[in-house]
């Protein structure tokens, strides 16, 4: 394979990573919209399209494997197609977490929720933008992006902390079972999209060693 052929085949795997972060930020949004609404048909959805996300991040790692046998790539290049490989991973697990919280829903049904959900979908805004930052920063090679991106986490972290606090003191207080109940499934579902702001994080983590050649932990 000439340099310029495995340009080309690099960027055809930037697109489809971004298709990917596309799709896995939709399961997440859907998933959380879904939730606050009750809607078992939209959590429904999300469980049934997680194959499809399942099949890309299968093609992609292939897609992977194929371009390091048949170009042996080194340094930075090297650290740009293991990138792609390692982000496949975390944008697979993040559409399992999205899948996780559809079916905390399907659970939940159409029971009276034990509060207004505002901090978790609130959550589930910051951990998406957070998801395509940190394939911007892939797409850009821009380091700088990514550490800013990856500090965020720390807001996440926040607000999941203040939801456990508020969610633990509804199970707690005893006496009523299902917003005990309900109350763990929610804390179940902030701590899927806490999970979402690590994958976030890792991506970013992954662009600056690609590009720097630089571990740095956040």
């Amino acid at each position: 394979m000439t340099r310029t052929g495995f340009d080309r085949s690099l960027a055809e795997l930037k697109e489809k990573l971004l298709v990917m972060g596309g799709k896995t930020t939709e399961a997440i949004h859907q998933s959380v919209t879904a939730l606050a609404t009750q809607d078992l048909a939209l959590a429904q959805k999300v469980v049934d399209g997680d194959d499809v996300i399942d099949d890309l991040a299968y093609e992609m790692e292939e897609d992977c494997l194929r371009l390091i046998a048949l170009q042996q790539p080194i340094a930075k290049d090297l650290r740009a197609v293991a990138a792609a490989y390692r982000m496949t991973t975390d944008l697979e697990r993040i559409a399992d977490h999205g899948v996780n919280i559809a079916e905390i829903e399907l659970r939940i049904g159409h029971e009276p929720l034990i509060k207004p959900l505002i901090d978790i979908p609130r959550m589930a805004r910051m951990v998406e933008e957070m998801v395509h930052t940190s394939l911007t920063a892939y797409v850009q090679n821009d380091p700088d992006l990514a550490r800013e991106n990856c500090r965020r986490d720390q807001e996440v972290d926040g607000l999941y902390e203040s939801l456990f606090n508020e969610l633990t003191g509804f199970i707690n207080a005893g006496g009523d079972s299902r917003r005990a109940a309900q109350a763990l499934n929610l804390l179940f579902a902030a701590r899927y999209l806490e999970r979402v702001g690590d994958h976030a994080t890792n991506i970013g983590e992954r662009v600056i060693f690609m590009v720097t050649g630089r571990r740095e932990r956040y």
